[in-house]
């Protein structure tokens, strides 16, 4: 089996993983995570593409997954905080029981 596809194969395993965790959970933090894995698995196709792409040399695979860290880390930062300030309002995390968000 080729490099390449056992590196697909694990990060579509992290995106599987990643996307029951948002569709399947009602918590916050557990949505949360389940977003960043799924940010993961992206990362890990951009390094897989640009490592065995036609051209290694080429920093451009790098650069995405450095851009793609930086807006996880922002993405991460804004919604712990929402899941922070909505707690202390609802006392819940659970998503289910947000009626009041809803316009």
């Amino acid at each position: 089996m080729n490099p390449l596809q056992c590196y697909l194969m694990i990060s579509a395993l992290l995106f599987i993983i990643g996307f029951v965790g948002v569709i399947s959970r009602r918590n916050a933090i557990i949505v949360l995570m389940g977003v960043e894995l799924m940010l993961n698995a992206a990362n890990l196709n951009f390094v897989a593409f640009w490592r065995y792409g036609s051209n290694p040399a080429n920093p451009g695979g790098f650069l995405f997954v450095l851009f793609s860290i930086a807006i996880a880390a922002a993405e991460s930062a804004v919604g712990l905080a929402l899941v922070i300030m909505i707690y202390r309002h609802f006392k819940t995390t659970n998503l289910d029981e947000l009626k009041n968000l809803r316009g």
